[in-house]
């Protein structure tokens, strides 16, 4: 008997997993050949895909035919939050990106809220956009992973494409960034410049991306020196979360500080504005770092020792993949760049 058949009832109608698992193929791989993609696929798979497809009756989707073809010219970008500089600047990078590529782009806002993630790729696998870009961390034990996986399994069936930023929990195509790698060469190169105690500013909310973040920066800052010392807080995910954080400390933990490291720039400008308001200069009385470079940052005095992210290389490598290349994870590189928040310290004396 057929797997599209049961002996309780009517044969359902084929679907494309259905055919894929038949073929022996990937999902993908059928849609390209049952959709009418330009991209080519082996003859043998063809041939294979074809001669499931015909057994089990299959009837191809037409709606996805014209995604696989390229007709819809529509990126749907999935990203935490537009008020955020560092999510600004990845849609403005995104845009410019798709707009080269000849394609629009609609954003859909999660606000960092697991439900609303899965009910906004529900919704626009319903749109049929040509590709969706999910721009953004996932989450430490995430309770509805599974269903969000199914979701986005269903939207590439029908010959959509789905594409990761910055995101290594989820199994489908990702362009990131080696945020572990990043924090850790910035702490190696400031305990090079003498830092010896250190706060890091986590992230209340338990992002994947954020904790590698501290877990480099803690990682390379206590093993490059003898003596180095961290104390990590995990204040609220956001500029005033930092800035609360800071403003809380005891009189006796802020004295001891030689630097303060936030695991994004706009938690660093919160924990400045925190420090300044508890009449601390920066850096004459504590040096102040943190991760992604922003365009913000331009305007900042003193300039802000950061991590650089190439975003427009992020975003150029993502709209290839929405179009049409396949490939591993790509990992853009992120290196530190040293400002003027984060000067030598002299050397102890004796």
């Amino acid at each position: 008997m057929s797997e599209t058949q049961s002996d309780a009832g009517p044969r359902r109608p084929a679907t494309l997993d259905d055919v894929a698992r038949h073929a022996g193929v990937s999902q993908p791989t059928a849609s390209r050949v049952l959709n009418g993609s330009d991209r080519k696929v082996a003859e043998s798979y063809r041939k294979r895909v074809l001669d499931a497809a015909r057994e089990l009756g299959y009837a191809p989707n037409l709606a996805a035919q014209n995604m696989a073809r390229g007709t819809s010219r529509t990126v749907a970008l999935v990203i935490s939050g537009i008020s955020d500089p560092y999510f600004s600047a990845m849609a403005a990078a995104i845009m410019r990106q798709a707009e080269a590529a000849g394609l629009r782009v609609s954003i859909a806002v999660t606000e960092r809220k697991v439900d609303r993630e899965l009910d906004l790729v529900r919704e626009l696998r319903g749109q049929q956009p040509r590709a969706i870009i999910l721009a953004g961390t996932g989450y430490v034990d995430p309770p509805s992973v599974d269903q969000l996986v199914a979701e986005l399994q269903r939207y590439e069936e029908t010959g959509g494409r789905v594409v990761l930023i910055s995101r290594t929990d989820l199994p489908f195509e990702t362009v990131t960034f080696d945020n572990h790698d990043g924090a850790r060469q910035l702490a190696v190169q400031l305990s090079g410049l003498g830092y010896r105690r250190a706060l890091v500013l986590g992230s209340g909310t338990p992002l994947l991306s954020m904790r590698q973040r501290v877990d480099g920066f803690v990682a390379g800052f206590t093993e490059s020196a003898d003596g180095a010392e961290t104390t990590v807080h995990f204040p609220e995910f956001s500029w005033e979360g930092a800035r609360d954080l800071v403003l809380g400390l005891d009189d006796a933990e802020l004295r001891r500080l030689q630097l303060v490291f936030a695991i994004t720039d706009d938690m660093a400008l919160g924990a400045i504005a925190g420090l300044r308001a508890r009449g601390l200069r920066i850096p004459d009385d504590i040096a102040v770092a943190g991760f992604d470079d922003i365009t913000t940052l331009r305007d900042v005095v003193p300039p802000l020792t950061t991590v650089h992210v190439a975003l427009d290389t992020v975003a150029s490598e993502a709209i290839a993949r929405a179009i049409e290349t396949d490939g591993p994870t790509r990992t853009v590189p992120a290196y530190p760049v040293i400002r003027a928040s984060t000067p030598p310290l002299p050397a102890p004396a004796g």
